[in-house]
């Protein structure tokens, strides 16, 4: 997980309003992961991206 991942993270669950799960299968990382994300565990300070998803 690096921060870039985060920020694409933050952007799929807020901006296009995937769950969870969803942004995990698409990024290819456990959900728990991006759980730890959201609940600001990993990366708190690193802001959702702005645009589209590059992966």
């Amino acid at each position: 997980m690096t921060p870039e991942m985060a920020a694409h993270i933050r952007y799929l669950v807020k901006s296009q309003g995937l769950y969870q799960h969803q942004a995990a299968a698409l990024v290819g990382v456990n959900p728990g992961r991006v759980s730890e994300v959201m609940n600001g565990h990993r990366y708190p300070d690193v802001p959702p991206a702005q645009g589209s998803f590059p992966f």
